[in-house]
């Protein structure tokens, strides 16, 4: 390959590159224990109802929060769901109330129930492990986007 033709690629690839940046890993983002996770946000029904079923993989660095307008008991389940998740539940001043992990998809009709031990406003999914790996504490702060 010639040094022109090197060169002009390089050219495209560079005045390319913010275009392309914005395609893959951006939107809006979620901060816990220091690290960053951009999440697709379900805050009507039914993109709450639909959650993630029917993902076949959930990138360690990315997520779903659901918001709910006022805090509420919650619970979740992982019918239609093929990956397994970690589940985390937050109050309405975003402070970590609990959380599942590990959760396994379900796939049968009677799927069980995961809940949050007190009313929770957003609930956060995140690849099964990371949230275990983050070692929450009750009141560990989800800073919000």
């Amino acid at each position: 390959m010639s040094r022109a033709t090197c060169v002009a690629i390089a050219a495209v690839v560079f005045l390319a590159a913010p275009a392309l940046g914005g395609c893959a890993g951006t939107g809006p983002a979620v901060e816990l224990k220091g690290r960053q996770f951009v999440v697709e946000i379900a805050d009507e029904e039914a993109e709450q109802t639909r959650g993630l079923m029917f993902r076949h993989e959930l990138a360690e660095d990315h997520g779903m929060l659901f918001t709910y307008a006022t805090p509420m008991p919650q619970s979740f389940w992982m019918r239609n769901c093929y990956i397994p998740l970690d589940i985390l539940y937050f109050d309405g001043d975003g402070s970590f109330i609990n959380g599942h992990y590990g959760v396994p998809p379900c796939r049968s009709a009677n799927c069980p129930t995961y809940p949050s031990s007190k009313p929770a406003r957003y609930v956060l999914e995140l690849a099964s492990g990371v949230g275990k790996s983050l070692d929450l504490q009750a009141g560990d702060a989800l800073r919000l986007p």
